[in-house]
């Protein structure tokens, strides 16, 4: 599947992205507008990610939680700056709209593995790094798949599964279970938390 995954695999990414960004632009407009008075301040999230071989490039999203700190000066808890409109637009997955500029980029995919912290680099085992043999992806096997409801072990064979089983059709399946998920949201949160734990590496 060289051919797809090196041709028309890229092709379908740039064609498909630049497709969906004009036709999501005004929902872009209006989610950027709510999300910056929400935060009081940006309405994007920009971070530093490792992409294909661990290069790193900066992933860009909607912003959903605010900046807000305790007495001490250091930020609240996840839950307690997760704003109403940004746990609206996390739980309709509106908030990756912005990572279609990374497809177009050329640092992401439509499907593939999810671009984690650059931090987890060091942590992974040989196995789980291959994970980064592809481009990562806004939606991928895992996300269908119990998202962030599910171990970082079991998150990571799903993502090494899809690279060593990657196709056209195996893509077609995540995008079209990704709408089911879409509307019919769940696996959004690990259990009893707003965002999913820290990767700390594996006991492997």
């Amino acid at each position: 599947m060289n051919w797809y995954r090196n041709l028309v695999k890229p092709l379908v990414d740039l064609i498909v992205a630049l497709t969906a960004f004009l036709i999501l632009f005004p929902v872009f407009v209006v989610l950027t507008c709510l999300l910056f008075i929400a935060n009081q301040g940006s309405p994007f999230f920009l971070q530093a990610r490792p992409g294909k071989h661990g290069k790193v490039f900066r992933v860009i999203k909607f912003k959903t939680m605010n900046d807000k700190c305790g007495g001490d000066g250091r930020l609240l808890p996840d839950k307690d700056r997760l704003t109403p409109i940004g746990k609206f637009v996390r739980k309709t997955s509106l908030d990756e709209i912005p990572q279609l500029l990374n497809v177009l980029k050329g640092d992401m995919s439509l499907v593939g593995p999810r671009p984690l912290l650059v931090e987890y680099l060091d942590l992974y085992t040989p196995t789980q790094h291959r994970r980064h043999a592809v481009r990562p992806g806004i939606t991928g096997w895992a996300q269908v798949n119990g998202r962030n409801a599910i171990s970082w072990e079991q998150k990571f064979q799903l993502d090494v599964w899809y690279v060593d089983h990657l196709s056209w059709l195996l893509d077609l399946r995540i995008l079209f279970k990704t709408i089911l998920k879409v509307v019919k949201p769940e696996g959004i949160n690990a259990e009893g938390s707003a965002t999913i734990e820290r990767f700390a590496g594996s006991n492997e």
